[in-house]
């Protein structure tokens, strides 16, 4: 009975994905995707509502350019009546969304790498010496005795 030979892409394929930079990779991947969720909930929901009654509640999101179609008080209007718009706050908002997410994330990595340094700061007993070593250790002793009393 003959074995269907699979071709030589296949095999570096399966290499390539069992490496294990690769499957770190996806695992990273994955816990950024589910991190990304906490940090869009402390932006929406924890710092958006201050920095909101620190501006006086300013919006962004209605400053927009009109290039074409009729001139509307809001955002959505001007979108509902077909305008074709440059849409300056919502562009803000995004640059402000991301400082924010960048700078709380600074701070979480910070936390993280205190804590992390302060576990390698604990101090490690040193390992006890083998009886190898215990050994040529006396046998260097006696040898430097009889070697000082020549």
């Amino acid at each position: 009975m003959s074995r269907v030979k699979s071709p030589g892409w296949l095999t570096d394929f399966h290499k390539f994905i069992m490496r294990g930079n690769v499957v770190d990779l996806a695992i990273g991947v994955v816990v950024g995707a589910a991190f990304s969720s906490i940090v869009n909930s402390a932006v929406k929901d924890l710092l958006t509502p201050v920095l909101g009654c620190l501006t006086g509640g300013v919006d962004f999101s209605n400053i927009f350019i009109t290039l074409k179609g009729p001139v509307k008080a809001t955002l959505s209007e001007a979108q509902k009546a077909g305008a074709v718009t440059i849409n300056v706050g919502l562009f803000l908002n995004a640059v402000i969304q991301f400082l924010i997410i960048a700078f709380f994330i600074f701070w979480v990595m910070r936390l993280i790498s205190k804590l992390h340094r302060q576990e390698e700061a604990k101090p490690v007993a040193p390992p006890e010496p083998s009886k190898e070593e215990v050994l040529l250790t006396e046998i260097r002793d006696i040898l430097a005795s009889r070697s000082s009393e020549k």
